[in-house]
């Protein structure tokens, strides 16, 4: 069930949070840490047949909050649609640098990208974190790139 975009969300200030969060995947009980624009060499050393990975979430579609028990139940839901998939995932997170936000996510391995950005708007999610190995982590902004929006690197706008 793909979530209806609110009609006028803050972008701006949606992507510059985006942009500075805190991502974090979990390996043997230790917690990894992902940039937006850094390379990702844990991912790279933990998962050296994979190309691509991919972080994403489905609690609180286009960062409009809603009751836990429906963001527990969606991201069951997602779990499932990663499990059915066969391809090697593991928990994740993303968070405000100052934790006033957390919302529980996957990083998935060497899922196509189109299949990717499927699963991110299935779950309404207004923005994922993608990277191809050797390169930086991206945001990508599931949306047309509206005016006002601070130019930031490693940013992509999927319409």
């Amino acid at each position: 069930m793909t979530s209806p975009v609110p009609a006028t969300p803050d972008i701006a200030t949606l992507l510059r949070a985006y942009h500075a969060a805190d991502y974090r995947w979990e390996s043997s009980g230790r917690w990894h840490p992902i940039s937006i624009g850094g390379a990702v060499p844990e991912l790279e050393q933990a998962f050296p047949q994979s190309s691509s990975f991919g972080l994403l979430s489905a609690w609180n579609p286009h960062s409009v909050e809603r009751p836990e028990a429906v963001n527990r139940a969606e991201d069951a839901r997602l779990l499932a649609q990663l499990e059915d998939t066969g391809l090697v995932f593991r928990a994740a997170f993303s968070a405000a640098r100052n934790r006033s936000w957390r919302e529980p996510s996957w990083i998935v391995m060497d899922m196509p990208l189109d299949a990717f950005d499927a699963l991110a708007r299935d779950h309404g999610q207004l923005a994922t974190v993608h990277a191809h190995r050797g390169g930086p982590a991206r945001l990508r902004m599931y949306r047309g790139e509206p005016g006002g929006c601070p130019a930031l690197d490693a940013v992509d706008w999927v319409n």
